[in-house]
Parts: C-alpha cells; sequence; structure tokens
C-alpha cells in the first residue's frame, strides 16, 4: 500500500507542478502584445519562466534521480503551452504570431549538469542554475525573432484581454539599453541558483512528507 501511496503522490506533484508551472507562465511568451513595454515584459517574463522551469525540472529530476527527466518536465510544460496557444489561434491570430516560450534546451543543460557532476546535487543548484537562469532569455529572443513583423501584427490584433488604458498607442524603443536578453540572464544567472535549490528543497519535503 505504501508503495503505491507514494508512487501515485510523486506523479500528482509531477501533474500538480508541471500543470501550474504552464499556467503561470502560459502568457510568457506574449511580449509583443506590449509594444509600449515589450522589452520590460520579456525580462520580467523571462525571470518568471525561469522560476517555473527550474523549480518544478528540479525538483522532478532530484525526485527521479534520473538525468533526462528536466528535459521531460519541459517537454510536458511546452505541450500544455501548444494547447493553450491554439487558443490565440482559434481567435483569429496569425499562427507565426503564437509565441511558445523555449524551455527544453535550458532543461537540457539542467540534465547536463546533473549528469556531469554524478547526480551531486550542490552541483545541480548552482552549475545548473546558472546554465538555466543565462540560457533560457537567450532561447526565448531567438524564439521571438522568428515572429514575422511582430509590432505590425500587434496593431492589426490587439490582445482581447487588453483593457482599453493599456492598449499602446506610440511603440517605445531602447528599454533596457535594447539589451533585454543581458539584463534577463544577468538577473537570472543569481536568481535561479535560488530557484533550484528551492526545487530540491521541495523534493526533500516531499519525501518526508510521504515517509510519514
Amino acid at each position: 500500500l505504501m508503495v503505491w501511496l507514494r508512487r501515485c503522490t510523486h506523479y500528482l506533484f509531477i501533474v500538480v507542478v508541471a500543470v501550474n508551472s504552464t499556467l503561470l507562465t502560459i502568457n510568457a511568451g506574449d511580449y509583443i502584445f506590449y509594444t509600449d513595454w515589450a522589452w520590460t515584459s520579456f525580462t520580467v517574463f523571462s525571470i518568471s519562466q525561469t522560476l517555473m522551469l527550474a523549480v518544478g525540472a528540479t525538483y522532478y529530476l532530484t525526485f527521479t534521480g534520473v538525468p533526462g527527466t528536466a528535459t521531460y518536465y519541459a517537454l510536458i510544460m511546452t505541450v500544455y503551452t501548444w494547447i493553450a496557444k491554439g487558443a490565440w489561434f482559434a481567435l483569429g491570430y496569425p499562427y507565426d504570431f503564437i509565441v511558445t516560450p523555449i524551455w527544453l534546451p535550458s532543461a537540457m543543460l539542467l540534465d547536463l549538469a546533473y549528469w556531469a557532476t554524478k547526480k551531486n546535487k550542490h552541483s545541480l543548484i548552482l552549475f545548473g542554475g546558472v546554465l538555466v537562469g543565462m540560457s533560457l532569455p537567450l532561447f526565448n529572443m531567438v524564439n521571438l525573432i522568428t515572429v514575422a513583423d511582430p509590432l505590425e501584427t500587434a496593431f492589426k490584433y490587439p490582445r482581447p484581454t487588453l483593457p482599453p488604458y493599456m492598449t499602446p498607442i506610440e511603440p517605445q524603443v531602447g528599454k533596457f539599453y535594447n539589451s533585454p536578453v543581458a539584463l534577463g540572464a544577468g538577473a537570472g544567472a543569481v536568481l535561479s541558483v535560488t530557484f533550484t535549490a528551492l526545487g530540491c528543497k521541495l523534493n526533500t519535503w516531499t519525501y518526508r512528507w510521504m515517509a510519514a
């Protein structure tokens, strides 16, 4: 009974963490809707995505102890997001305007750090955290620049959930010295270490709760 209880709890936690991670980052690819504050949004969203990816993937990775599960976790998040972004398409937005945040490469780096250090949890926190934090804004910007004419499209297809006072009037440029990737990566490199440590701690708490 205890074996099955633990096993079911494990899967329940994975689903809950993955679903909530996706829900919290579901609009994180929509910086282009906020044309006045696109780069600011990009930086803030990069950090929020890093948080949810690092915490969830690390929790899953240390729970199973199998390198590769962080990537699997990121894949779950990505698929959930594809489905959610399909709603934008259903609303009439062009397909090449639906930005899906890229989590997989950063999760792969997390797996690599865990595997290369022979499953050393402290190295995972330090190296894996820095790698995720620095890489995620970069991959997301690569994803973003593949969108055709984001500014024109943002005006042509205003986001239905934006209240009138947030509707862009005059686009601004040069936010954060025109380097949102650098700022996001710099902040992410520091913060992701804490995020990854939290993922490990959640794993410890889960084990203790299940063993009681």
